[in-house]
C-alpha cells in the first residue's frame, strides 16, 4: 500500500513538475514576444523621428537661406516638432520658435486665407511681418542650434536603426 501511495506521489510530483515547466516555457515565451514587440515599436518611433527630423532639416536650411519666411518656417518647425515621438520637450529646447508661432497661430491660412478681403488679408500681413521683426533675432540664433541638434538626432537614431 506504501509503495502505491510513494507511485502515486511520486506521479502527482511528476505532473506538477511538467506543469511548472509548461508555465516557465510559457512565460519566458511571452516575454521574449513582449521584447520584440517593444523593439519593433522602439524602431517604428525612430522611423518616424527620422522622417521628421528630416523635414525639419530641410526647413531649417531653407529658412536660413532666406527661401522660407521666419513665420511659414516656424509654423511648420513648431508642428513637426510637437509630433516627434521619441524626443519631448521641444517648446523648452527652442522657445524662440514656438514663440513666433504661438503670436501668429490665429492668422488665417490656407483656403480661409483666400477667402478674406484684400484689407483683412493685408492686415494680417502686417501683423504677421511685425511679428516676425520682433522674433527675427531669436529665431535667427536658434535656427543653427535646431539644425546642430536635427543633425546630431539623425545620426543617434540612424546608429539605432
Amino acid at each position: 500500500m506504501t509503495i502505491v501511495l510513494m507511485l502515486a506521489a511520486l506521479l502527482i510530483i511528476l505532473a506538477l513538475s511538467v506543469y511548472a515547466g509548461r508555465l516557465l516555457w510559457l512565460v519566458k515565451k511571452q516575454r521574449i514576444e513582449q521584447e520584440e514587440k517593444k523593439v519593433a515599436q522602439q524602431k517604428a518611433l525612430a522611423s518616424h523621428d527620422t522622417k521628421i527630423l528630416q523635414s525639419v532639416l530641410i526647413i531649417v536650411k531653407a529658412m536660413q537661406e532666406e527661401q522660407c519666411d521666419y513665420s511659414e518656417g516656424c509654423w511648420r518647425l513648431s508642428v513637426l516638432l510637437d509630433s516627434l515621438k521619441l524626443s519631448t520637450q521641444m517648446e523648452n529646447e527652442f522657445p524662440a520658435i514656438f514663440n513666433l508661432y504661438k503670436q501668429i497661430k490665429h492668422l488665417s491660412i490656407l483656403d480661409e486665407r483666400k477667402q478674406m478681403a484684400k484689407r483683412d488679408r493685408m492686415k494680417q500681413d502686417l501683423e504677421r511681418m511685425k511679428v516676425e521683426a520682433q522674433c527675427l533675432e531669436g529665431v535667427s540664433t536658434t535656427l543653427p542650434l535646431l539644425r546642430q541638434y536635427t543633425t546630431e538626432r539623425l545620426a543617434v537614431l540612424a546608429n539605432d536603426m
